[in-house]
């Protein structure tokens, strides 16, 4: 019974110099005031200062993605139907140009090949036909009806053994194997731009047709960042001006680019024209083709009064900071006084001066969360 009765006075004493501590470190009055003790701000390390008056960036804000030219970009398909017979390549492989991609398995293929192959054998003989008819001609022994049809036969088969032997060679056929009688039942794709293999459509087995996109191949060595840009601030905008850019989907960290082109006129129902930014190559490295950015564009610097990110605090949608109201032995009295914020840089806000926030404010600059949270 006696430990009992210690143990419950040992609880007492905790929780009552608990509520102590507690209360000498946050007294918000009826005044709405809030007060800190002399101890308390030492220990928490908070910290009081004026805003400094420094530049602020005047900025268009937008949004884009990062993308590459389009010499940097070779979709690859097919010019003929047919079945993919083999492929080792994944989505993330480098591949160069020139290199053999896949094989393409069809009977289009062998078609064509046979009626190349009819008509290269046809032509010696038309041409042969043309020359005697022309010849007759001339000599007015044969009708010019003869002559032309003659003629016509000879070019008509011309034209499409040209026609033929072309669609061969962009197929990478051997014609002159085909001449010989050698006919091939597959072709092979090969990579048209070095770069890495973004998409991969294809499967063992899997039929194509020519309309489907078998890959993707990005040569990522010229990546930009492509920018939409409203009617209203298009004017605004200047070559060489610093874009300031996020990846909100996969990193918090700013980069930096140039405005390198600004499109000549304004398309679509969202009156947007298109920015063309250039980036660094150490920028590059950390990027990916098709990422989706948040953009600053600076179009001009101006001075503001500036305070500590840390400085300002938001409670119901609305941005605040903590006025130093009264100082004494005791402690601090604060008070919280909404703001409007102005420009921003990367550690500063700019607050638009008031009737109660100027040059001369004293405002909590670190510890404000520890006394709203």
């Amino acid at each position: 019974m006696k430990y009992n009765i210690a143990l419950l006075s040992i609880v007492i004493i905790l929780f009552s110099s608990c509520k102590k501590e507690k209360d000498a470190t946050v007294d918000e009055k009826d005044n709405g005031l809030i007060t800190v003790s002399k101890e308390q701000f030492e220990t928490m390390g908070m910290a009081i200062a004026t805003p400094l008056e420094q530049d602020f960036d005047v900025t268009v804000k937008t949004s884009g993605r990062i993308d590459v030219p389009p010499k940097n970009k070779a979709r690859i398909s097919t010019f003929v139907g047919g079945y993919v017979k083999s492929t080792t390549l994944l989505v993330g492989d480098k591949v160069t140009k020139g290199q053999a991609l896949l094989v393409i398995e069809s009977t289009e293929i062998v078609d064509m090949q046979k009626d190349y192959l009819e008509v290269a054998e046809q032509i010696a003989y038309l041409k042969s036909e043309y020359e005697r008819q022309k010849t007759l001609y001339t000599e007015k022994i044969t009708s010019q009806k003869n002559y032309l049809k003659a003629e016509s036969e000879y070019r008509s088969a011309k034209g499409r053994y040209q026609s033929l032997k072309e669609k061969l060679l962009m197929l990478h056929i051997n014609v002159a194997k085909v001449e010989q009688g050698k006919i091939a039942s597959t072709i092979t794709l090969y990579a048209p731009i070095a770069g890495d293999i973004t998409v991969m459509n294809a499967t063992v087995g899997m039929a194509v047709a020519p309309s489907d996109i078998i890959m993707e191949i990005v040569d990522g060595r010229d990546l930009h960042i492509e920018m939409n840009v409203f009617e209203k601030d298009i004017l605004n905008i200047k070559e060489n001006q610093k874009v300031l850019f996020t990846v909100p989907e996969a990193s918090k960290e700013v980069f930096e680019g140039k405005v390198h082109l600004i499109g000549k006129s304004i398309e679509g129902t969202d009156r947007t024209t298109n920015v063309h930014g250039h980036l660094d190559e150490t920028v590059k490295q950390k990027l990916l083709t098709g990422m989706f950015i948040d953009a600053n564009i600076v179009v001009n610097t101006k001075r503001g009064l500036g305070i500590p990110k840390d400085a300002v605090g938001l409670e119901n949608e609305k941005n605040f900071v903590l006025l130093l109201k009264s100082e004494d032995k005791n402690g601090y009295s604060f008070q919280k006084v909404v703001i409007e914020k102005g420009a921003s840089t990367e550690n500063f806000i700019e607050v638009i001066p008031s009737k109660a926030i100027n040059a001369q404010s004293k405002i909590l600059t670190k510890g404000v969360f520890d006394l709203i949270n």
